[in-house]
């Protein structure tokens, strides 16, 4: 399974998802795309994109994308409290279902 992670999540995150092919926004050359094309590109090479971006299902109409998307919700984007999520994130990872947002919180 391949995850994406946007670029305002710490790219260190990628190291808690041991046994996961992960890259970033900025890995893959995509920096500075917005949400519509960046899910588009996504979705013909990953499996997963992992977020902060809390407007993007409303946003976006992601029936129309084949890519599942998990939302972080913490009270900020920084690595340290992102990290206690990784464990819920884990868990749902094989049952998120592509086209839809799974929201994942504290």
């Amino acid at each position: 399974m391949k995850l994406l992670l946007d670029e305002c999540i710490d790219r260190k995150l990628a190291r808690e998802f041991v046994g996961y092919e992960v890259k970033t926004v900025p890995q893959m050359g995509w920096a500075g795309i917005k949400n519509g094309q960046l899910l588009a590109l996504a979705q013909a090479e990953f499996d997963v994109f992992i977020t902060v971006d809390r407007n993007l299902s409303f946003q976006q109409n992601l029936p129309h994308f084949d890519i599942a998307v998990i939302v972080l919700q913490a009270s900020s984007n920084r690595l340290a409290d992102l990290k206690p999520l990784v464990p819920k994130v884990l868990t749902i990872l094989t049952t998120v279902a592509k086209r839809e947002a799974t929201i994942v919180s504290v």
